[in-house]
């Protein structure tokens, strides 16, 4: 198996930067250096100073079975990469840009993001990060460069379980009530927690983390932000990586709980990540720009690769048992591959806006997908389209939820997904076989043991009845 090495992530940070962090905070003295695995977990150590000057000048060493971790954190042996493998060390080394502080653990605290390299200093084909410099390596093959934005929902709650054991939305101090109206574009909820937007909108300053706009969703205690749109892959999920984790220590600084889960409330909107992608060419210019709503042929190209591929990489999309409660009619959760023009209620929404602007909006992401996976599988998809000028047909005019009983259907659940993924050699070619093989083998491994438990309902549903 012939295996494929990134270039445009496989960009190391010299010591020079951390020399000059310390030089600027000498009494910092406890950095967690955090890798992301498949699941989008960040995992790592905590280190001193000196140990950090360390691994910006020769890296660390970690051991290769970290790579195939499940979302438990638990070793997949069937990979063949622990036991087999000796559990022997590759080396992290450091993402430029990453060392910042971390506010919420004190004022000598900080943290930096690493990749995972071979011991002979290749990219390892199974981080996630270099996974997406592969897709990123073929569009600056074709003198192109996606220009994007992320926009994650979460839902805050009150880390108190209710007294069934059930969570429950957040309760703001000042009334001690736990929220029951659904008041989406609420600015008084937003107000209700002001001293965690406000704390967190100043460490995403302190972390050079792009934060714009604050909203209110579609949930009591469900909330959006938005990263601001920039010209680089990488760095824009390197960016969502450090935000979800910037949104969690804030939150509990404050007593509440964030997460980011699909589906946490059976009866209430689930949590989507939408990524608002554009192409630029060698010189800036948007090759989407157009005066025609539906935008240039290469837009519609791309959507139509979006359409094409995503049975294939929705595994990515929905990684999980419980991102699939999310998908379901009148949710603002797609359903089918569908697209529009100005239509929230389509898979892949081409925005309202100036023609300058012109861009699609991919809404079939879960908030708990990996950043890095979700934007290789769907850049994959637009790079498929661009090549072969996939045709994506007539756009959703009305309700998307209607017109998608007619359309190709997406994979139902989490077992059919990952046999699509798993079977594409569309995923293969753009993601490696490699990865998409070992990736199939730690999410198999992971629906093993998920459904090797017993719920309650079980018992209250079956133990009588049956």
């Amino acid at each position: 198996m012939t295996i494929k090495r990134a270039k445009s992530s496989a960009i190391i940070a010299p010591r020079s930067e951390a020399e000059a962090f310390f030089a600027a905070y000498p009494d910092i003295d406890s950095v967690e250096m955090i890798y992301t695995d498949f699941g989008g977990v960040p995992r790592g150590k905590r280190l001193r100073q000196h140990e950090v000057l360390s691994v910006y000048a020769i890296g660390r060493f970690f051991p290769g079975s970290i790579a195939v971790v499940d979302i438990t954190g638990q070793d997949t042996v069937e990979t063949g990469l622990v036991w087999e493998d000796g559990d022997a060390d590759r080396s992290m080394k450091p993402i430029p840009g990453t060392l910042v502080r971390t506010p919420w653990a004190g004022d000598n605290a900080a943290q930096f993001m690493v990749d995972f390299y071979e011991l002979d200093g290749q990219p390892h084909d199974l981080d996630p990060r270099h996974v997406l410099g592969l897709v990123v390596d073929r569009f600056a093959e074709m003198g192109l460069t996606p220009a994007l934005a992320v926009e994650l929902e979460f839902y805050l709650l009150d880390p108190k379980r209710a007294r069934d054991g059930s969570i429950r939305p957040a309760r703001p101090e000042y009334s001690g009530e736990t929220p029951q109206m659904v008041e989406v574009y609420g600015l008084r909820e937003l107000d209700d927690f002001r001293p965690f937007f406000d704390e967190l909108y100043e460490t995403c300053d302190i972390q050079g983390l792009p934060l714009e706009s604050a909203i209110s969703e579609f949930a009591p205690g469900q909330c959006e932000l938005t990263l601001r749109y920039k010209p680089d892959v990488l760095r824009a999920c390197d960016d969502a990586i450090m935000y979800k984790r910037v949104v969690k220590a804030v939150a509990q600084a404050h007593g509440l709980e964030a997460t980011f889960m699909a589906k946490p409330f059976a009866e209430q909107a689930g949590s989507g990540m939408h990524i608002h992608v554009s192409m630029n060419d060698k010189n800036g210019k948007n090759l989407f720009a157009a005066d025609d709503p539906e935008g240039t042929p290469m837009l519609r190209h791309a959507i139509g690769g979006m359409i094409a591929s995503v049975g294939d990489c929705f595994a990515l999309f929905a990684p999980h048992a419980n991102s699939y409660r999310r998908f379901k009619a009148n949710s603002y959760a797609p359903v089918a591959p569908t697209w529009g023009v100005n239509n929230r209620t389509v898979s892949f929404r081409v925005t309202a806006g100036p023609a300058a602007s012109r861009h699609v909006e991919h809404r079939i992401g879960g908030a708990d997908a990996n950043p890095y996976l979700a934007m290789a599988a769907m850049l994959a998809g637009m790079c498929h389209g661009i090549e072969h000028k996939l045709d994506p047909g007539a756009p959703v005019v009305g309700n998307g939820y209607e017109a998608a009983t007619t359309a190709p259907a997406m994979p139902t659940n989490w077992f059919a997904a990952l046999d699509r993924f798993t079977a594409s050699d569309l995923m293969k070619d753009y993601l490696g076989a490699r990865f998409v093989e070992m990736y199939g083998i730690v999410k198999r491994t992971e629906q093993e043991r998920f459904f090797a438990s017993v719920p309650d309902l079980d018992y209250a549903w079956y133990l009588r009845t049956a």
